[in-house]
Formats: C-alpha cells, sequence, structure tokens
C-alpha cells in the first residue's frame, strides 16, 4: 500500500468528483483512478461505486476513508513535527470561523503568527458550526472559532476566548430611543435584518428574545457583515450584533449602537480543536496562544 493511494481516496471522497480530485493531487485523472483500483484490489474490498461518473464510496470505502483521513491528517503532523525541531513551528493552520467571531479572529491569528514567524494562516470564515465540526472530523480543519456549547464541549478540546455580549445596530437618525440600554421586547417590535436561522449565532438571538417573552421575525437574513451593516445604513432596518464588532468596526458614519439588557448569560465563543490532534506541533502552538487570550470571565465596557 502506497500513501498517495490513501491521499487520493480522502480527495475523492472530499472533492465527489474523479477529475477534481486529480487536480487536488496534481495528477492524471487515469493515475488516479488507476491508484485507487489497486488500493482495493490489494484490500480486497469494493471502495467507489462505479458507474460513468462517480456515484459515491461503498460502505465498505465509507469505513476505509476514516483511516486515510486519521493517516494522511498523521502524516502531516509528522511533517510540522519534524520542521519544528529543525526550524521552529512552521505549517498552515486551517480554521474555520462562524460569521459572528470573523471581526475578532485576528486577536487569535496575530498572536499566534508574532510568536511563530513561520506559520501561515488559512481561514474558512462565514461557516456554520455544524460545518465547522464536520470538516474538523474529516481533518480538513485544524480547529475552529465557535460557540463552546455543551455538546462542543464534550467532543472537542475547547480554549475559550471571549463572551459575546450584545448591540442593537440602528441608523444615526433612526427614532429608536437612544437611551442607556433597549430590551430585547422592545428590539422586536422594528424592522430587523439577521443572520440565516440556520447559523448558530442566529438560534442565539432567538433564544435570547424568548427570554424576554417575544419572538422576531428579520425581513432579510444575510450571512455577509457587509451587507448586515449595508440594510441597517440605509434606515429601513435594525440589526442585533455581537458587540465586540465595535472593537473593529467602531460605529460607522450613519450607524450607532444601543447595548441589549437582559437576556441568558452571554454565551462563550472560543477555539476547537480535534481530541485526536494534539499530538501536532502546529495545533499546539495554536491551542497554547488561544490559553493566553481567554477574556471569557471579564464583561466588556459598553464603549468596547
Amino acid at each position: 500500500m502506497l500513501f498517495r493511494q490513501l491521499e487520493y481516496l480522502v480527495a475523492l471522497s472530499r472533492e465527489r468528483h474523479f477529475t477534481r480530485a486529480a487536480e487536488a493531487c496534481h495528477v492524471s485523472q487515469p493515475a488516479l483512478s488507476e491508484a485507487i483500483r489497486k488500493l482495493e484490489i490489494e484490500l480486497d474490498l469494493p471502495l467507489i461505486v462505479r458507474g460513468r461518473r462517480f456515484e459515491g464510496l461503498t460502505p465498505e470505502g465509507e469505513q476505509i476513508v476514516r483511516w486515510a483521513r486519521r493517516i494522511v491528517s498523521d502524516q502531516q503532523s509528522l511533517k510540522h513535527e519534524a520542521a519544528a525541531l529543525r526550524t521552529g513551528v512552521t505549517g498552515t493552520v486551517r480554521l474555520g470561523v462562524v460569521p459572528t467571531a470573523s471581526a475578532t479572529v485576528a486577536d487569535l491569528t496575530g498572536p499566534l503568527c508574532g510568536r511563530h514567524p513561520l506559520v501561515t494562516v488559512n481561514l474558512a470564515e462565514d461557516l456554520p458550526s455544524a460545518d465547522i465540526t464536520a470538516r474538523i472530523d474529516r481533518f480538513e480543519l485544524d480547529g475552529g472559532i465557535t460557540y463552546l456549547d455543551d455538546d462542543i464541549t464534550t467532543r472537542y478540546r475547547t480554549f475559550p476566548l471571549y463572551r459575546e455580549f450584545y448591540d442593537l445596530l440602528v441608523s444615526a437618525d433612526s427614532t429608536t430611543a437612544g437611551g442607556d440600554s433597549i430590551t430585547w421586547r422592545e428590539a422586536s417590535s422594528l424592522p430587523l435584518c439577521a443572520l440565516p436561522s440556520m447559523m448558530r449565532g442566529r438560534r442565539i438571538l432567538d433564544e435570547f428574545f424568548a427570554s424576554d417573552g417575544v419572538t422576531h421575525a428579520p425581513q432579510v437574513e444575510t450571512d455577509s457583515i457587509a451587507s448586515l451593516y449595508a440594510h441597517v445604513k440605509t434606515g429601513q432596518w435594525a440589526a442585533v450584533v455581537p458587540r465586540v464588532w465595535r472593537r473593529v468596526f467602531g460605529e460607522p458614519p450613519g450607524l450607532r449602537c444601543i447595548p441589549l439588557a437582559g437576556g441568558f448569560d452571554a454565551p462563550v465563543v472560543g477555539l476547537i480543536t480535534g481530541r485526536g490532534a494534539q499530538g501536532s506541533a502546529l495545533v499546539r502552538a495554536l491551542e497554547d496562544t488561544a490559553r493566553g487570550l481567554d477574556q471569557s470571565s471579564s464583561v466588556p465596557p459598553i464603549d468596547q
């Protein structure tokens, strides 16, 4: 069995297409197909459902590809470990980030790259939490920044970063009361735009509104932060946004933020990594950096 055969099988499972898998592995499509055929012969198992095009993995193939992903990931970790022994931690950290954390991810990647100048970062942003965990499980991501819900903490290594408090974002000329704060019930009466309901961040907001005995039905849903701000600036809508965004965006011209009061305890956002990934020098560097950034026990100032 050759290592490249396992790489080809993993790529085919990910791409679901022979030509795209071959391109990802920088080989010809016939070479990839032949290597997988030889792997099937060696294992004496059918791995691919064959037809005129790729139709999926067989049940046996699904089990074998899980082993293959782990072996490929371990081989990459071995390379990172050897490189770290030679020249220090090096390699590319692959991070998935939920939309609400995209404005804060630099708080982690900045110190990481500062400590380890040979490390590069590849961000997959605006991902639902479920996509992040699935890609970590498939060894396609080294870690993710998401909400540390109970089911997350039991399945992954977790490193709290901060608690997510909320503001109501409105246009500067909005007639919405501009006092020290606004309640979730008051905010629910406004025309709102929000993240899609499939996003964990949106479902958390639904829970906060429900805690004040109300529901909200956004007229506009978007997974783009820029689009969210642009819609609010028209004066037609308002939006509930994480308070930490103020550190990056401030109050852009034409917009203002009103703190939201009440609701549940602020959810914790943090780094997660696979429980079997701590042997990697690259992942260890990521985790060590996150440990020194935990602000989850503090409350940010209102004017943050």
